[in-house]
């Protein structure tokens, strides 16, 4: 009996590009959703009650953050009165102290006595070198080097948990958009004894303070055995 070869018909070509286009759709689609489930999983909680969410401002008055640019720059640190009024002329976002629209709907950093002014940790210069551009720190920071200080600011995390052991402060909160970020001179890394409660509100910790003169990633100042003070 004469065995009958089983044929497989090819798809043609036309077809087979427009199927392996429809499966390469389909892959990129996967990585879509699954890279936003990542950063939905790295989100840090849910903002209080009562606090605007990102954008939220700008869709209710119609502003826009280019409006907020005529207003007068302020820092949002605590400064002396007069001082640290305007953000230096040439500015540019990443560098300096930050700026902090007064047309934010975050407030901007409450007065205290008890912390070192932000205005102290960022009147620095810096200087190019082989290993990157380094700060160059002033005998007032040179003196809080090892010494037991409080530093108040915004809590960026680096965890995604409710409470944090180790995190960022600046002086200006990323998460507003009427915000220009500053350099590394407007942040301090902080490793915390006692874990600290994520918030959108103002932190301050307190603990051994250090300058870093060449951190391996390119910061300025850190804060470890913290614990949080109200």
């Amino acid at each position: 009996m004469a065995h009958r070869s089983l044929h497989h018909p090819q798809p043609h070509p036309s077809q087979a590009a427009a199927n392996g286009s429809r499966a390469a759709r389909h892959a990129c689609a996967w990585v879509a959703l699954a890279w936003a489930g990542a950063v939905l999983a790295q989100s840090p909680t849910a903002a209080p009650a009562g606090k605007p969410a990102p954008g939220e401002f700008e869709r209710a008055t119609g502003r826009t953050p280019a409006s907020a640019s005529t207003a007068a720059p302020a820092l949002s640190s605590p400064l002396p009165a007069g001082a640290g009024t305007a953000m230096p002329s040439g500015m540019a976002s990443g560098s300096g102290a930050g700026y902090h629209s007064p047309n934010s709907p975050i407030a901007p950093l409450p007065q205290r006595n008890d912390v070192v002014p932000w205005s102290v940790l960022t009147d620095l210069t810096k200087k190019t070198t082989k290993d990157g551009i380094l700060p160059v720190f002033n005998a007032a920071q040179k003196g809080l080097d090892k010494t037991t200080q409080r530093i108040q600011g915004f809590m960026v995390p680096l965890d995604a948990k409710p409470t944090q052991t180790h995190f960022i402060l600046t002086s200006v909160p990323l998460t507003c958009s009427f915000c220009t970020p500053g350099g590394p001179e407007s942040m301090v890394e902080v490793k915390a004894k006692t874990p600290v409660r994520y918030s959108l509100e103002p932190v301050v910790v307190e603990g051994k303070f250090t300058v870093l003169t060449n951190d391996q990633y390119g910061l300025y100042y850190r804060v470890v055995d913290a614990v949080p003070v109200k």
